[in-house]
């Protein structure tokens, strides 16, 4: 039963990562990438300055991964995907709206 499970397990990753594997999995996973380092550099701002913090680059990250994981969701035709990234594009988008708009303003809002 162990082996069967393994082999099933073996023949579904086969499947999607290399018989499936084309320009939009490709596409996506570079989109998957940018989304995933957006809280790696949060989690390094934060040890750097000892406390929670999230810095500009947090949002370009969240920004580049959402507009490329939306275009994703549109080709592959995702409405899932679609819907929820769309809302979070503007939610990203408008974050660094404030952050610079912020920082014009002498506040410490922009961090790195």
């Amino acid at each position: 039963m162990l082996i069967q499970f393994g082999q099933a397990f073996h023949d579904y990753i086969y499947d999607v990562f290399v018989a499936k594997f084309d320009f939009w999995l490709a596409f996506g996973l570079v989109a998957q990438l940018f989304f995933t380092a957006r809280f790696l550099v949060q989690w390094i701002s934060s040890e750097r300055a000892g406390q929670s913090v999230v810095p500009m680059a947090f949002w370009f990250f969240s920004m580049g991964g959402g507009v490329m994981t939306l275009i994703y969701g549109i080709a592959k035709r995702e409405p899932i995907i679609i819907l929820g990234q769309a809302l979070a594009t503007v939610i990203y988008l408008r974050n660094i709206m404030l952050i610079i708009k912020n920082h014009g303003r002498g506040s410490k809002t922009l961090e790195n």
